[in-house]
């Protein structure tokens, strides 16, 4: 695995989990809003993260960290995530994911061989706004649309997120995309950090208000059964 980032202990990105946070590079978008630009556009100038401290770790803490989450970047192009995952499920840690969506093959892979406790997956913008969110020139919807189907269909816990960005994305879109997702078990709306984002211009925006973030998830609750905004006040 070419990881790049290791928070050893988190509290907050896993729920009920103490958990360890690995980081893999490079990524497959350009979203403008990420707050992990070096992951994505300079992975190779950050320091690799050796697979055997992570081992090493994980023993120590045997009985203290219960939980594994994987992010990025966009961890499902690591060419040998199967196998990395499969060594992190034998002393019974659950893993969380995190991703895009835009791999659904190796994502029904990672479902069907059962090496996934819990997924979270980005869903950007409504479908005709998910390239300019993305900051690509084209997107494959159907990518998207398989990846939705798998978690709504499945039986892992999951959830969708969506970083809502202050004048890129606004109520009507909140509740296209609920629309779209329709029937999920979670949806979160996360507050938009403006810190070392990926289009630099983009980190002088003002994060929408706690209030206003609330109405829109009351525009999503119709669609899903349940809603939540993370990271706002």
């Amino acid at each position: 695995m070419d990881l790049r980032g290791w928070a050893r202990t988190s509290l907050i990105d896993y729920p009920d989990h103490i958990a360890t946070v690995l980081f893999s590079g490079g990524c497959n978008f350009r979203c403008p809003m990420c707050h992990n630009a070096d992951l994505v556009l300079r992975p190779h100038e950050l320091p690799a993260v050796a697979e055997g401290e992570v081992w090493a770790f994980l023993n120590r803490r045997a009985g203290m960290v219960d939980g594994v989450v994987l992010t990025g970047g966009e961890p499902t192009l690591q060419a040998d995530l199967l196998p990395f995952l499969r060594r992190l499920h034998s002393p019974g840690l659950d893993i969380k994911l995190d991703t895009n969506g835009y791999r659904p093959d190796v994502l029904a892979a990672l479902l069907e061989e059962g090496l996934v406790d819990y997924v979270a997956m980005d869903v950007k913008a409504p479908p005709d706004r998910y390239a300019l969110l993305c900051g690509v020139a084209s997107v494959d919807l159907g990518a998207i649309e398989r990846s939705i189907a798998l978690l709504r269909e499945g039986a892992v816990p999951y959830e969708f997120r969506t970083t809502v960005v202050p004048g890129w994305l606004a109520e009507e879109d909140v509740a296209e995309i609920a629309r779209w997702i329709a029937g999920a078990r979670r949806y979160v709306l996360q507050s938009f950090r403006p810190l070392n984002t990926l289009d630099p211009a983009l980190s002088r925006l003002e994060p929408y208000p706690p209030r206003r973030l609330q109405d829109m998830a009351a525009l999503a609750a119709p669609w899903v059964q349940q809603v939540e905004v993370r990271g706002a006040g």
